[in-house]
């Protein structure tokens, strides 16, 4: 079971730095999906950084559990937020990544917290 978890931690960190990456960096690909669902451009940054704290909480989570179980509920919580950001102006396309990675956040709270 450990394996899974430490198979989809690893991804799921992955992913959350090459969103905060994209963020951080200005992509061109990124920004105007950030402005249409409303988030203003001081506070991009700011969730690159919660992405970023995530990732290194997953990681750390693989050996000291308390912090993987924090940084997946976290992670769900930020998903779920851009859920909600993508579902409020009716961005349908924009919500599947979101929802996406918000499964495989749980996926990783629940691995996390079977291999106690």
């Amino acid at each position: 079971m450990f394996i899974a978890t430490l198979i989809v931690s690893i991804f799921l960190a992955v992913a959350l730095t090459f969103s905060a990456v994209g963020k951080l960096t200005k992509n061109p690909a990124v920004i105007p999906i950030m402005e249409a669902v409303g988030v203003p451009a001081d506070k991009i940054p700011v969730l690159a950084y919660l992405e970023i704290a995530g990732a290194i909480g997953l990681l750390v989570g693989l050996f000291w559990w308390p912090i993987g179980v924090a940084a997946a509920i976290g992670v769900i919580l930020y998903f779920v937020g851009a859920v909600i950001a993508h579902v409020r102006v009716k961005d349908i396309k924009g919500t599947g990544p979101a929802a996406f990675l918000t499964l495989v956040a749980v996926a990783a709270l629940v691995l996390r917290l079977n291999t106690i």
